[in-house]
């Protein structure tokens, strides 16, 4: 045993050091697997703990997967360049309404998908739109960093929207049901706040009118794509594309409120979102006659293998004796009442996050309280503060979370500049406030409720 705590824990500060660097644009997977292929040669996770951890977390993997390959069927039909026409037209011309039309669609498509799908369909859509307009470069950041911010932190109300989440409501014994009947009201409430004092922060930086200019963004797609003898789509094409788009996004809004429906009957809910995205594959086929290639190569089947080989090493650092640690540091916090244990073991989960990246952070605060012997009400309350925390408290900085690692990777692809004093600008005041507020609404919600 002398051996394994250093080892554990400098494969574990190397991983994530590669993982934030991301040298020549590195797929995080590969430090993930690589230090999970340490800790298992070095025999400090057996093959009983494997079986554990992929009973663990494959449900919610394969869930995750098959809500982002909906996700990429979107793309296909041309969502993208349809969602970026409708938030120019909705703006009317106006900055500040633009703001809140980017917030909602940031919010409604980590609803409907996660966060991680969210940002790669929500970054695209406005830089597209963006550019379209003609914006300049400072002008697009508070639109971009706005965004990214409240679609990372919509995965709290409900755990579907993030896979580390639903693998840590596996491991508390929760449903999605019971997840979302406690945590989506506090949650929503503390998305609202977020948004208003990121609109106070960013007000001044965004432009007050938009450009007239704008090219027709939906018809370059769809002439491109389907039309390419055309240069414009009549209005009439127009309307039926967006009757089109409106029923798939209600089937997608459907397969979701049946992840609920099975889980409050006890049904894995992996059966519903892989035979929802099937069906929505045959819609595609039907729709567009072409085969599902070009989805499996574009969909990111590297975060099975990123997921698996952060568990594996967080189980090294749970066999090394980190949580047995944690377990005596952090009993008598939660010992002296559900509403200090809630802010600290929040806050706790936020620092870590910010440090080390959410998704071990969420999952070694997990494993603790599992080990604390707490009743059902005071586990699963103290849980949806650490989900806060993680889903919430770790965007204080950009490297806090997969899904905002992913955000910037995006950016750099399109040859835009974010730096961290643009993004701490905005982090280090929303994120305190509204990571404590959230943790306030939670508790009382809980208190009011559930008690």
């Amino acid at each position: 045993m002398s051996f394994e705590i250093p080892m554990t824990i400098f494969v574990f500060i190397m991983t994530m050091l590669v993982i934030f660097w991301r040298p020549r644009g590195l797929n995080e997977a590969w430090p993930a697997s690589i230090g999970a292929g340490i800790i298992l040669l070095t025999g400090i996770v057996s093959r009983s703990d494997i079986l554990d951890i992929i009973h663990k977390i494959a449900g919610a993997s394969i869930t995750i997967i098959a809500t982002i390959v909906m996700a990429v069927i979107l793309e296909s039909f041309g969502f993208f360049h349809w969602a970026a026409a409708r938030l120019a037209s909705l703006a009317k011309g106006s900055g500040y309404r633009l703001y809140w039309y980017i917030q909602l669609l940031c919010f409604l498509m980590t609803l409907l998908f996660n966060n991680d799908g969210s940002i790669l369909i929500t970054t695209p859509i406005l830089i597209l739109l963006l550019k379209n307009l003609r914006l300049k470069p400072r002008e697009q950041i508070p639109y971009l960093l706005s965004g990214a911010l409240i679609a990372t932190a919509s995965s709290a109300p409900i755990g579907v929207s993030n896979i580390v989440n639903l693998i840590a409501l596996n491991i508390v014994d929760m449903t999605l049901y019971m997840h979302t009947a406690m945590m989506f009201v506090p949650a929503t409430l503390g998305l609202l706040f977020m948004s208003c004092l990121m609109y106070v922060v960013v007000k001044n930086k965004l432009p007050k009118t938009l450009p007239n200019f704008s090219d027709d963004i939906e018809g370059i797609f769809f002439t491109k794509h389907f039309h390419p003898l055309k240069n414009t789509i009549s209005v009439e094409t127009k309307r039926k594309r967006t009757q089109f788009m409106l029923k798939v996004l209600l089937f997608v809004f459907v397969v979701r409120c049946l992840l609920f429906v099975a889980s409050y009957f006890s049904i894995p809910i992996e059966i519903v979102a892989v035979l929802g995205s099937f069906i929505l594959l045959v819609w595609r086929w039907y729709h567009l006659r072409t085969n599902s290639v070009d989805i499996l190569k574009k969909t990111p089947w590297h975060i099975l293998i990123f997921a698996f080989s952060m568990y594996v090493i967080i189980y090294g650092l749970h066999n090394a004796g980190l949580t047995a640690m944690l377990v005596k540091i952090c009993e008598p916090i939660v010992n002296q009442g559900l509403f200090y244990a809630s802010f600290i073991m929040g806050g706790l989960v936020s620092v870590l996050s910010n440090f080390f990246n959410n998704h071990p952070a969420l999952m070694i605060g997990t494993i603790t309280l599992t080990e604390m012997g707490l009743d059902p009400i005071t586990l699963k309350t103290i849980y949806l503060a650490n989900i806060i925390g993680s889903d919430m408290g770790s965007l204080l900085l950009p490297i806090g979370t997969l899904a905002s690692l992913i955000w910037m990777h995006i950016l750099k692809q399109n040859k835009i500049k974010v730096t961290w004093k643009d993004y701490l600008s905005v982090s280090l005041i929303v994120i305190p406030f509204t990571t404590v507020v959230t943790l306030f609404l939670l508790f009382y919600w809980v208190q009011m409720v559930f008690a």
